[in-house]
């Protein structure tokens, strides 16, 4: 089967500047290949809805602006093609200079490497598109769509290319989830608008709080990576 994976990230700052936040988040959500334009369609739906035509991001929620993001979250957790995976990391615990050759680029996408393989099943084929960024070593999205092939060998992965956050509604979706599950770890949030989302899906879909969850869980997957070792 074909699947897409859209991906984006929260707090990125603190990896390099630890006092920034508690927390740097990297999510991404997944589709079958032959949804994404029944996606587009429901998501492009929901924005004329609410007169609403540019960039859908957590850092725009406020209270004018409620009603939309709720409506988006909602078809997010009533839609079962579509699944939510993030990776939450623990900026004070990160050490670029053991582990990652003082190379804070490539530390993030060693990160990026935990966030997917660990969702790419035998069988498959996977185009997997990132938020564009400009890296300092032109190399790093070949180097990581290497080492997922490398690792995954009875899956295919395709591609692993830059897209700008504004032409994909995949990864606008996923610059929500990330930086609603970051803020909610990071707590640092006084806007009623944001803190509602949060309760809205907590109350609503959860049933608890926002927390890490188990490897095998589908719909909404936070994976809090242990830094530390140990057994």
């Amino acid at each position: 089967m074909n699947f897409e994976i859209y991906c984006d990230e929260s707090g990125l700052e603190a990896l390099s500047h630890k006092e920034a936040h508690l927390y740097t988040a990297i999510g991404g959500i997944w589709m079958p290949a032959d949804y994404r334009d029944i996606f587009k369609e429901h998501i492009n739906a929901i924005k004329v809805k609410h007169n609403v035509y540019g960039e859908l991001k957590w850092n725009k929620v406020s209270p004018k602006f409620y009603a939309l993001y709720k409506d988006i979250i909602d078809y997010f957790f009533q839609t079962e093609q579509v699944r939510f995976r993030t990776i939450l990391i623990e900026a004070d615990k990160v050490d670029n200079y053991v582990f990652n050759n003082k190379d804070i680029e490539l530390g993030f996408y060693k990160f990026y490497y935990q966030l997917l393989h660990h969702w790419i099943f035998d069988f498959n084929n996977y185009n997997i598109f990132l938020d564009l960024k400009v890296n300092r070593d032109k190399t790093r999205l070949k180097a990581l769509r290497n080492s997922l092939d490398n690792s995954n060998l009875t899956s295919g992965i395709k591609q692993v290319q830059g897209l700008p956050s504004d032409e994909s509604l995949g990864i606008q979706l996923a610059d929500i989830l990330t930086g609603l599950t970051n803020a909610k770890f990071n707590k640092e949030i006084t806007s009623t608008a944001k803190l509602g989302l949060i309760a809205h899906i907590e109350n609503t879909y959860l049933g608890n709080t926002i927390a890490p969850t188990p490897k095998w869980e589908e719909k909404f997957n936070v994976f809090k990576i242990n830094l530390q070792g140990g057994w």
